[in-house]
């Protein structure tokens, strides 16, 4: 009689567990919430990855903010490129939502007076670093909600902060307090206008685009310009099209393609990058290695001869 009674508890609390398992499976609220997300911040520096100063960085950022998500950008930034790390913030920059906080470390004046600062734009993203330029690019296509300079120390790590070592003791800092939440307007005062970089614009007139060679894709030595495939196209060439391009003052030949495998290897080409601009290219070799060129380096395309 006994056995029979426990048998008879126990399928009664497993009929009850199945009961609430249903009713929460079920239920409109729970069915209209979508899972709730880590803060994310990514993170780009030149400090490379010889050494421990990258995991320094992350070890603050979680500290402040456990479950924190961190995409590392890269830290292969060429050594004091502000250039390459304002190219790197744009193309990247994209490809995240709205409230992604942006951490860059790429700061040949640290500790001089250069400003650091945080600065949100119309998108909605956050952007934590040095006041140098690294933010000209995307503040050019995207605009400026707001910029705040880094001055509250309870934001930052320690009670002496080095000179030399800002990416540790107020970039990252800052970077995860305004990735859990926190107020980003209590940083510090507002700054009216960002430090930009000399970037002249690519130009077209009867002769052809004059444009200028600004980065060097990673490691294969792809030529990254200022030229958009809108301007390019002006000129008239269409694939298939051969043209001579000057490049550092050395004129190239070479036909404008899809993609490397149209031309045969260690052939040059232009062809439209990722990022919608006109890029040079060897099949399976370095254009910049090959041609010796060190960017920043002016370019000419002619027009397409009639």
């Amino acid at each position: 009689m006994r056995m029979t009674l426990d048998l008879a508890r126990k399928s009664q609390r497993t009929f009850g567990g199945w009961l609430i398992l249903l009713v929460l499976a079920t239920s409109p609220l729970l069915a209209q919430q979508s899972p709730v997300q880590p803060p994310t911040v990514v993170f780009m520096t030149d400090f490379g990855v010889i050494d421990d100063s990258v995991a320094l960085c992350k070890g603050v950022m979680y500290s402040i903010a456990p479950n924190l998500r961190i995409v590392d950008l890269t830290h292969q930034v060429n050594a004091f490129s502000i250039r390459d790390g304002a190219l790197f913030l744009f193309g990247a920059s994209p490809y995240f939502p709205a409230g992604t906080v942006f951490v860059a470390v790429v700061d040949p004046g640290v500790g001089s007076s250069r400003k650091a600062v945080v600065v949100k734009t119309k998108r909605g993203q956050f952007f934590v670093l040095p006041d140098n330029g690294l933010m000209t690019l995307v503040e050019d296509r995207d605009g400026i909600e707001g910029i705040r300079e880094l001055t509250n120390p309870e934001w930052m790590v320690g009670a002496k902060i080095s000179s030399t070592f800002h990416g540790r003791d107020i970039f990252s800092p800052v970077g995860a307090h305004i990735a859990r939440g926190d107020d980003w307007t209590q940083v510090g005062p507002v700054v009216k206008e960002l430090v930009r970089l000399d970037l002249k614009p690519a130009s077209v007139d009867d002769k052809g685009l004059t444009g200028e060679v600004i980065a060097l894709d990673g490691p294969f030595g792809n030529l990254v310009t200022n030229i958009s495939a809108e301007d390019f196209l002006k000129l008239g060439y269409r694939r298939g099209d051969k043209l001579k391009v000057t490049i550092a003052g050395h004129e190239v030949e070479m036909p404008f393609v899809n993609t490397f495998s149209d031309v045969p290897l260690k052939q040059p080409l232009l062809f439209i990058d990722s990022r919608g601009r006109a890029s040079f290219a060897l099949n399976q070799a370095s254009f910049a290695v090959v041609y010796k060129v060190d960017p920043p380096q002016p370019l000419f395309i002619p027009r397409k001869p009639h």
